[in-house]
């Protein structure tokens, strides 16, 4: 369900592509909504211009077009809680005067998982475009033209996406919002501001909300006629395609992933795709190609071992494929991540368990490399279980958030307080000193790539093993992984403390 807000006179601008007129920005991004997997676009437009169009208030304009009459921003939220409270599916909100790639919509509105996400990108920011703060792909902090945003790192484009699990809290916070715009305690938030303030109300609540980067792709709100004709233009000058291919390939991943493997592995996108290989066809290749890599380390000789490693590399490169190939086919499944998951477990131990198999020694100290084989999995295994108990704790708390029956009651934040007063709490924790340091230019990227590396995540680790295997043999591998695994570890956790109680 999307519910469109054509609340302000941009709705009607005419737009252009350059040859020909093709009618109006309400009327474009309609039609785009209905190539989507939208099951009904409702349309919410003021008194006069239901009057001018000669519509009703409920009348139909097409089997999946609905058109909903509204006197000012408190019903236009009321609508909202309305439609949140009916509806057995996500729920979409989004202004009329939204100029984007069809694409762009699709990286939120066409995701199989349906999550709770809102379109961002960089830039600075406007009164179309509000700021937004973002961490680890989440939105953690979202602005309006009465809340401020201390450490602002994007800007809010206009489309929003509520998941199933968070409607009724969406419900909520749009009535509680509804009654203070009607009461005028939201300052100077204009009427096409709906979005903004749900965008706002759901960080607030606790609900996690995704950030999709638009990459390449454009979407933006135009408040004028050579505005929208100005995004219609930059719109033609992307080739969608090739965006979409840039799309597909995961932003935010290691250093070694993003510049030894992704920096080529998208060139395998389309090969597969055309061949019709699944995302799981390709996990399963993988994880033969780790089998692979696991004989060939059992040999023990140097031959093996860079024979070894090159085979792993490559389970690797086929591993980023398989989610490179789900975003570009956009064919996701709980099966598949699952798969996934596992696999990635299955391929490193049986890695292990190659790498002890073929070290050469003495006799009486073969015990000693199985030690650091087992160790090794072991403390792996301590990290996923730190990783995936502190994502299910705050999957939890994104649930109860979604059902909380008065969410804005209970934000540490009231709505009505002045911004300046809100923006001053929280600055002397540690992630507040984090951000500063983070926001000194000349360290800013090597502090960026210092926190991915660190963590040791998938890419480095197989990096860390083909290399060390190839070079040297198993037991620096295996102390190189406890130890690198030992301080990631320690760093993971201590961070997990720091955010819990910030």
């Amino acid at each position: 369900m999307a519910v469109v807000l054509a609340t302000s006179p941009a709705a009607g601008l005419p737009w252009s592509d350059g040859a020909r007129s093709e009618g109006s920005l309400l009327e474009r991004l309609t039609a785009q909504l209905l190539t989507l997997p939208v099951r009904e676009v409702l349309v919410v437009v003021r008194s006069q211009d239901a009057q001018a169009g000669g519509w009703e208030k409920g009348a139909e304009s097409g089997p999946r077009h609905q058109i909903c009459v509204s006197d000012g921003l408190a019903e236009d939220l009321r609508i909202v809680a309305k439609t949140a409270r009916a509806s057995t599916s996500p729920v979409a909100v989004l202004a009329a005067d939204v100029v984007a790639h069809t694409e762009a919509l699709s990286l939120l509105l066409g995701h199989p998982a349906r999550p709770t996400g809102a379109i961002v990108a960089s830039g600075d920011p406007a009164p179309l475009r509000p700021p937004v703060r973002t961490e680890w792909g989440r939105v953690v902090s979202a602005g309006t033209s009465f809340h401020e945003v201390e450490w602002a790192n994007g800007t809010f484009r206009g489309v929003l996406q509520v998941g199933e699990s968070h409607l009724a809290g969406l419900a909520d916070i749009a009535e509680d919002l509804a009654d203070l715009a009607q009461r005028r305690h939201l300052g100077r938030v204009g009427d096409g501001e709906v979005a903004e303030l749900l965008l706002t109300g759901l960080v607030r609540a606790g609900v996690q909300v995704h950030a999709v980067a638009l990459g390449t792709l454009h979407c933006g709100r135009a408040g004028t006629r050579p505005a929208a004709e100005r995004a219609v233009r930059e719109l033609a000058d992307v080739d969608e395609a090739q965006a979409r291919l840039g799309a597909a390939v995961k932003s935010g991943d290691g250093f070694f992933t993003t510049h030894c493997v992704s920096s080529w592995s998208r060139h395998l996108i389309r090969p597969a795709a055309r061949l019709g290989l699944t995302p799981n066809t390709v996990t399963g290749i993988s994880v033969g190609f780790a089998a692979i890599a696991a004989i060939w380390f059992s040999d023990g000789n140097r031959t093996g071992l860079v024979v070894g490693a090159v085979a792993l590399y490559l389970s690797f490169v086929l591993d980023c494929l398989d989610g490179q190939l789900a975003r570009y086919t956009r064919r996701f499944s709980p099966l598949g991540g699952w798969l996934d998951a596992i696999c990635d477990r299955l391929k490193e131990y049986l890695v292990y368990v190659g790498l002890a198999a073929g070290y050469v020694t003495l006799p009486d100290k073969a015990w000693e490399i199985w030690a650091l084989a087992v160790a090794a999995m072991v403390l792996q295994t301590i990290r996923h279980m730190v990783d995936f108990s502190y994502a299910g704790a705050v999957a939890d708390r994104a649930r109860a958030a979604g059902r909380r029956a008065a969410a804005p009651r209970s934000m540490a934040v009231p709505w009505d307080e002045a911004p300046a007063a809100a923006a001053a709490k929280g600055t002397g924790s540690v992630l507040a000193l984090s951000r500063r340091l983070d926001a000194l230019s000349g360290a800013k990227r090597v502090a960026y790539w210092a926190k991915k590396m660190i963590v040791l995540p998938i890419g480095e680790r197989m990096a860390l093993i083909s290399v060390t295997a190839a070079l040297f043999d198993a037991r620096v591998t295996f102390l190189a992984l406890l130890g690198w695994g030992t301080v990631a570890l320690a760093y993971t956790a201590a961070g997990r403390m720091a955010r819990s109680f910030a």
